[in-house]
């Protein structure tokens, strides 16, 4: 920029300020000097401009750990730092900072509150120097309509220095205020109920309130003439350089786009001809030769706009390389003459003429038509046989699903052969291949031949022979097999005198024998240890029986699998071995602690009985005997204290390496669940009924609860009209059902409102409102997370870093605004876009 320039730009808009800083130790006193455009004053907590500029000069206290660090004392010492203002520009801009960013809620948010400020503004009482004219008069006002930070509408009221009367600015529309003065009235209406307006103060003569003003501009009293000077002072020589230098930037725009209007005028008028010359000719007489083009192409060769590529007629050529019979509706039929024009002038090629249709994929074509018309006929041949039974020893073996889906089967055989005759280069060119129709009125799809089963393929045994489950197949007619036999010829074919696999019949017998005897084991075993199976009188750690001084440990994982081998012994393996060696340190140690054992490592063990512990020695391996021994000691003092002992001891090396383990699996964890509860007024929404019953319909059906048939003398179980035992949701229930012994799970009930997440511990808590988002559609910046109660504002910290683990319940409460008037802004923005500076010129920059 010009240096008499910059000097004017600044004189008009900039001014100084000192930013002055005292050590309270030595009272040193550093000074920095620094140029500003505008004030910015925060309006927040104040209702007149003047309390706002105060504010922003007040002395600020820097310290504990906003000290500052002293130069003289070399050291951080508490300080103040305060702001004097040395000069003000004659054009003073103060911006009300009315956008605010609220932490709690994450996003910007826009300050409604009034704020009075006056027609003449004194900055003497401000100022560092106090001689000096520093009297303002308001210029201008700037207005954001909308109670939201993220929409709304902006107008602009400025002053007329040398008349004096006010416009309002509002895009293209320019209205001029009555009276000279400047009304603000329409401009502070806002979308609120009458009983959620702020009443608006009253002002004073000379002033003005507003809740939308968000930038004022003042000028300097009595300096229109020293403007109108300093204006001539701007040097004549540097603007005219300036105009000249933009109109010839315009002219050669000018003549370029000119140029280029000629161009593409030359070349329509060109295109135009070349249409119009071959247009009469392009019609094929039927008496004349003529040639098969691409549709596609003649269109664009029709549009002017897009230039003309050469022709390509290989993507509808078949595998003989002529064209396709099915993509003759993709060409179209013009004169020899008018192709032999178009290809010298844009060549391409093969040519395509009357003899290039090919006569073969016509043959097949009509041959898989009567294919499928023949098929529709003996389709219902062979639905009538089989309404009629086969009475003698004669007939074929055909699956039941295979006679099911025969016709199908067929349609897709013909499907195929009718795709192995189409070319591969089906594609070329990036254009898409077009896939027509099927016969049968249905729509055609790739099929995967490997995972198809071919017909009477269902009723093979893995030894390919004749199945033995006869639930599967159905004996048909010799008539009704030679139809079929038509269109499979390579079906495995089974008599019905046939005999079903040996060998299969040799392995479904053993496991004949093999079920009897697991049902038998588990039925023994069963009875024997039927309080274990029930879990019904057990032995507890919190509550240690008194006729007993030891108790055995086994693994709860024994303990579940040997359950399910109970419940299913058809279908389970049974248990042959007590793997206690995973309770076991490599050292041979105890990993838990007796009362980590009666707390949360609770649900890793299970406490057996002496006399169950005999019988778990005689029916099971056992690798490792755990036991837990209660001991009286005597004391000092001559009574007697009980001391619990373990058998092995606890090897505390690994004891700590566990727990360090556990800690880091809980804060290193990947694709892990967790799940979120979405509260309304602090208050979960449950689902009806009790949660206990609520299982997932995924849950394994060996892991659902056995009702007992003691539940039917309990209260808290009443017959329905079904006859299937429901629980009633009352208080006592949970009581009553562990006093009775039913066993409860440990897996985690979702409840209503609740949904389960896929979190990993490096994910941050702003990516988890994010999915959040996405289950719930409630935006990030309007959810309020909780987790055992503490709120999770640090959108920055990982979930690891936030203590939240796998299966963690958190809370989510949504911010629901009375009326949602941003929504409403962003509505009316999307309908009706923000038009900004339309008729001004302004466009674009």
């Amino acid at each position: 920029m010009n240096p008499d320039v910059r000097n004017v730009v600044q004189q008009q808009f900039c001014g100084q300020c000192a930013y002055i800083t005292v050590c309270n130790h030595c009272s040193r006193e550093s000074q920095l000097i620094s140029r500003f455009y505008e004030l910015e004053l925060n309006i927040q907590g104040h209702k007149q401009l003047q309390d706002c500029i105060t504010e922003f000069l007040k002395d600020e206290k820097l310290e504990g750990d906003n000290r500052y660090f002293c130069e003289n004392c070399q050291n951080k010492q508490n300080a103040t730092r305060k702001i004097r203002l040395l000069s003000l520009p004659r054009t003073l801009n103060l911006q009300l900072l009315r956008f605010v960013f609220d932490r709690q809620s994450g996003h910007k948010k826009k300050l409604n509150s009034y704020i009075g400020f006056p027609e003449v503004l004194d900055m003497r009482p401000y100022m560092d120097a106090k001689d000096g004219n520093y009297v303002y008069e308001l210029n201008a006002v700037l207005i954001h309509r909308g109670v939201s930070a993220y929409s709304g509408h902006y107008i602009a009221h400025v002053k007329d220095t040398v008349t004096g009367e006010w416009y309002k600015f509002n895009d293209e529309e320019i209205e001029k205020m009555e009276g000279k003065k400047l009304h603000l009235g329409n401009e502070e209406d806002l979308a609120e109920s009458s009983k959620t307006q702020t009443r608006k103060p009253k002002c004073g003569k000379g002033s003005h309130c507003s809740r939308n003003a968000y930038m004022l501009v003042y000028k300097k009293q009595c300096e229109e003439e020293k403007q109108s000077t300093m204006a001539v002072q701007v040097p004549a020589a540097f603007l005219q350089k300036l105009v000249e230098r933009d109109n010839l930037k315009f002219e050669e725009w000018c003549v370029e786009m000119a140029e280029m209007r000629k161009q593409s005028v030359d070349k329509g008028k060109a295109k135009h001809e070349e249409v119009k010359e071959l247009y009469q000719m392009l019609p094929a007489a039927l008496d004349k030769p003529y040639e098969f083009l691409p549709l596609v192409w003649l269109q664009k060769w029709l549009d002017e706009s897009t230039p003309t590529k050469p022709i390509d007629n290989c993507k509808y050529l078949c595998q003989h390389n002529k064209l396709q019979p099915d993509r003759i509706s993709d060409m179209k039929r013009i004169s020899k003459a008018s192709a032999d024009i178009l290809y010298s002038r844009y060549s391409g090629g093969p040519r395509l003429d009357a003899s290039a249709l090919c006569w073969d994929c016509v043959v097949e074509r009509c041959r898989v038509l009567r294919l499928k018309s023949q098929l529709n006929e003996d389709f219902k041949i062979v639905s009538n046989l089989l309404k009629t039974s086969v009475t003698s020893n004669e007939g074929f073996w055909v699956g039941k699903g295979s006679l099911r889906s025969w016709r199908q089967l067929a349609l897709d055989q013909m499907d195929e052969q009718e795709e192995d005759s189409e070319p591969s280069n089906g594609q070329s060119n990036g254009e898409e291949h077009v896939v027509l129709p099927k016969e049968d009125g249905g729509s055609s799809r790739e099929k995967n031949i490997e995972d198809r089963v071919d017909f009477n393929q269902d009723i093979l045994c893995p030894h390919g022979d004749l199945s033995i489950i006869e639930g599967d197949r159905k004996v048909v007619s010799d008539e009704v097999w030679v139809k079929l036999k038509l269109y499979f010829p390579k079906a495995p074919e089974f008599r019905f005198s046939q005999d079903s696999c040996s060998k299969c019949k040799d392995l479904e017998r053993e496991g004949e024998e093999n079920e009897a005897l697991n049902k038998m084991m588990a039925n023994e075993q069963k009875q024997a240890l039927g309080n274990l199976f029930q879990d019904r009188n057990r032995p507890t750690l919190g509550n240690w029986p008194k006729e007993m001084d030891v108790l055995y440990v086994v693994s709860n994982f024994f303990v579940e699998e040997w359950k399910k081998f109970i419940k299913r012994p058809a279908k389970c393996t049974p248990v042959s071995s007590v793997g206690n060696n995973a309770l076991l340190c490599p050292h041979g140690g105890l990993m838990f602690t007796y009362s980590s054992m009666a707390m949360e490592d609770s649900k890793l063990i299970a406490l057996i009985w002496p006399e169950e512990w005999d019988l778990i020695q005689k029916l099971f391996v056992v690798d490792h005997a755990i036991k837990i021994c209660r001991k009286r000691e005597s004391m000092d003092d001559g009574s007697l204290d009980t001391v619990y002992v373990t058998d092995p001891e606890l090897c505390l090396e690994c004891r700590e390496g566990l727990l360090c383990q556990q800690q880091r699996d809980l804060r290193e964890y990947t694709q892990a669940t967790i799940y979120v509860c979405k509260v309304i007024d602090n208050k979960k929404v449950m689902k009806e009924g009790a949660p206990e019953l609520n299982l997932s319909s995924s849950d394994p059906e060996d892991e659902r609860e056995d009702v007992k048939t003691d539940g039917e003398k309990d209260p808290d179980f009443h017959q329905t009209n079904g006859g299937i035992k429901r629980q009633k949701l009352s208080s006592q229930s949970y009581v009553i059902c562990q006093q009775t012994g039913i066993r409860r799970s440990t897996r985690h009930r979702k409840v209503r409102g609740e949904k389960a997440l896929i979190v990993s511990a490096s994910q941050t808590l702003k990516e988890l409102k994010i999915q959040i988002m996405h289950a719930f559609s409630v935006a990030p910046f309007d959810q309020n997370l909780s987790l055992d109660g503490k709120l999770l504002t640090d959108d920055s910290a990982t979930l690891g870093m936030l203590g939240i683990t796998p299966e963690a319940v958190l809370v989510l409460k949504a911010d629901e605004p009375v009326v949602d008037y941003a929504a409403m802004d962003d509505a009316l923005q999307v309908c009706m876009p923000e038009e900004g500076f339309k008729g001004t010129g302004l466009l674009g920059h």
